[in-house]
């Protein structure tokens, strides 16, 4: 599932070298962190979150297949300084 996420994800964004899908498995449920260029982050979600709910739902179909529990969440770098 990582990567198909990796693919999806880099075919919509503007700088598919800074796109990173890090699994993070809990309680049986695994959680995908999506990191990537502050300036994609807009196209990723889409109007009214319209995209990213369509990856979610891909990602959810996905995953049930193979008789597993996925999430996706969309981790913001913070610039410290």
């Amino acid at each position: 599932m990582q990567a198909f996420l990796e693919y999806l994800v880099k075919g919509l964004v503007g700088r598919p070298d800074a796109v990173t899908v890090t699994p993070v498995k809990t309680d049986g449920t695994t959680v995908y962190e999506l990191r990537l260029h502050p300036t994609d982050i807009g196209r990723v979600i889409g109007k009214q979150g319209a995209t990213i709910n369509a990856i979610r739902s891909l990602l959810l179909v996905g995953s049930a297949k193979k008789g597993e529990r996925a999430s996706l969440e969309i981790v913001e770098e913070t610039s410290e300084g």
